[in-house]
């Protein structure tokens, strides 16, 4: 197969050719402008944070693999080709049962490697009011790494990131021994103090979860544990692209500080994603989406995830932060790769990746982006 489109990269056209799931050589088209039809291509979009999608919900044991497979199609629609699904804080029973689904769905759905491995965001964060978030308190817990090999077990070994507050109770050694197994822990969730944010990165701890949010309120000026995550830069960052999280100027500051190479764009998207304004499910919390497309817990009114699609996240990045096209896509794609320690999706566009593409129509003035196709490859990416 040979896909012909201008370089996100270089903004010449170029034709890429697939062989056996991978780019196998990239060619410069000769001739006349226009040729590549007006067509963009980048790298396929890649989501470490996805808790659900089109009305379907991932931290329910019961939700059946054929919602699974349709709310990818819809993921896919919007340029994404690899994603992490995201179970929150639980019951032992309700995650360990959503993570077995989720196994199953890998193994048995055809769209299976769109899920490359699981994202565990809790239940071992902060018990405190803002730090906590929308997460359900009776379910918060501190981490073991006997509960770990529970979850493990369910998941059947899918499990590549784990979110947690290193200020819980005995958090040190659970994060030293997950690194030691090749989990990536990520800081959030979290009111650790400068000091206990430093402890986390010396035990492991090599990424920061969407930073700016799932935190107090107010907070001291400085200093501060989103201060010290910002200038750790031992952590990576993911950050919520909806402009409801994170008012344009935190984003901006945010990926200044982090640089253009350690920030992730990531959605936290629910299962509200791409439907229309109602209540939903997410595990044992209920949402409402509205019409400005937030989403919010029905009780509190505490943002709980969001309704974002990776394909406006990127038009928001440009437009907020005022970055190139490129720019924006690294961070949704090679960035989130090293983030995750994803194998075959290191590069942008590079001759031997998997071959996962997004081909979309872009207005330069407006940053408005418009998917028209997006190629997922089948093979595994680990």
């Amino acid at each position: 197969m040979v896909y012909t489109a201008k370089s996100a990269a270089t903004g010449r056209p170029i034709q890429i050719h697939e062989k056996g799931g991978r780019i196998a050589k990239i060619d410069e088209v000769p001739g006349p402008p226009g040729a590549d039809d007006g067509l963009w291509v980048a790298p396929g979009l890649i989501d470490i944070q996805v808790n659900g999608f089109a009305g379907v919900d991932y931290n329910s044991p019961d939700t059946p693999l054929d919602d699974i497979a349709r709310s990818i199609e819809v993921i896919k629609a919007s340029g994404v080709t690899r994603f992490y699904p995201t179970v929150i804080t639980g019951s032992n029973g309700n995650i360990r049962g959503s993570l077995a689904n989720l196994a199953r769905a890998k193994k048995e759905l055809s769209a299976g490697p769109a899920m490359p491995g699981f994202h565990v965001e809790g239940p071992w964060i902060s018990a405190v009011d803002g730090p906590r978030g929308a997460h359900p308190l009776e379910h918060v817990r501190p981490p073991t790494i006997e509960e770990f090999h529970e979850f493990q077990e369910a998941a059947e070994g899918n499990i590549r990131l784990i979110t947690l507050a290193p200020e819980s109770a005995g958090a040190l050694p659970v994060i030293k021994y997950l690194a030691e197994q090749g989990i990536v822990v990520s800081i959030g969730h979290t009111g650790a103090s400068p000091e206990q944010v430093r402890d986390a990165i010396s035990a492991g701890a090599t990424m920061s979860t969407h930073l700016g949010n799932g935190a107090h309120e107010m907070l001291q000026r400085h200093p501060n544990y989103i201060i010290e995550q910002m200038a750790a830069d031992e952590l990576c960052a993911g950050l919520i692209g909806d402009g409801i999280h994170l008012p344009p100027s935190f984003l901006k500051v945010a990926v200044r500080a982090k640089g253009l190479d350690r920030s992730i764009l990531v959605t936290d998207a629910v299962s509200p994603a791409g439907c229309a304004p109602g209540i939903f499910r997410v595990g044992h919390i209920e949402v409402r989406l509205s019409s400005d497309n937030s989403v919010r817990l029905t009780d509190t009114g505490r943002l709980a995830g969001s309704a974002l699609k990776m394909d406006l996240g990127l038009e928001n990045l440009m437009r907020f932060v005022g970055i190139s096209l490129e720019q924006a896509l690294r961070m949704a794609t090679v960035n989130a790769a090293a983030g995750v320690g994803l194998e075959g999706r290191r590069g942008f566009l590079e001759p031997g990746d998997i071959c996962d593409l997004i081909l979309f129509r872009y207005d330069p003035d407006s940053k408005k982006i418009d998917v028209e196709q997006t190629v997922c490859s089948p093979l595994e990416a680990g």
